[in-house]
């Protein structure tokens, strides 16, 4: 799987990019939000996830992590194909994608083409505890945050421990202290489980 492409930008629209790199060019589709931040940009290393069905081979491209992470989220939810999580990248940023499903804001999802209510209302129900609710207490976790519980919580159950579990203790955690490595999540959370 390829993770990145690193390389010269040789040609960018605003929906898509080439990437030149070891002499061969990559087609990279891209969302309004990456076009934004590598307009004018020559070298660049940019981000990528992979789209293999029977009929094409498709690569499509980040300028971060944040944007990426997402585009994979969405992509996960029925119905929600890569077409459509970019045209959603295109008309919303990841932030405000991320608070309209935490904040179970079926209008925003709706006003990007294509969405509509059942597939916004499924968005939000697939996708809302894994962007970091904490159930039941209303608090919004900071993306990074979310970004390191999520890095954590795999690490952890990688080790063994359920999911549920983890989540629980991780939540408390971040709760009570916000600006912690995933590391010092790790460890405070092996204490605990």
């Amino acid at each position: 799987m390829i993770d990145y492409i690193k390389g010269t930008i040789t040609q960018i629209t605003p929906t898509f990019l080439t990437i030149e790199t070891g002499g061969t060019g990559y087609f990279i589709n891209i969302s309004l939000t990456a076009y934004a931040k590598l307009e004018g940009k020559s070298d660049f290393k940019i981000l990528v996830h992979e789209v293999i069905r029977e009929d094409a081979y498709q690569l499509f491209g980040f300028a971060d992590k944040e944007e990426r992470d997402i585009f994979r989220y969405l992509i996960s939810v029925s119905g929600v194909g890569a077409g459509t999580a970019r045209m959603m990248l295109s008309s919303l940023s990841p932030g405000e994608i991320e608070k309209a499903i935490i904040g179970s804001d079926v209008n925003i999802l709706k006003s990007v083409k294509g969405i509509g209510l059942k597939t916004a209302q499924r968005i939000i129900v697939d996708l809302k505890d894994k962007l970091g609710k904490q159930a039941g207490s209303g608090e919004i976790f900071a993306f990074a945050d979310n970004t390191k519980r999520e890095e954590a919580l795999s690490a952890l159950v990688m080790l063994g421990f359920a999911k549920s579990a983890v989540t629980k203790v991780l939540d408390k955690i971040i709760r009570e202290e916000k600006n912690l490595t995933v590391e010092d999540m790790i460890k405070r959370a092996l204490k605990n489980l």
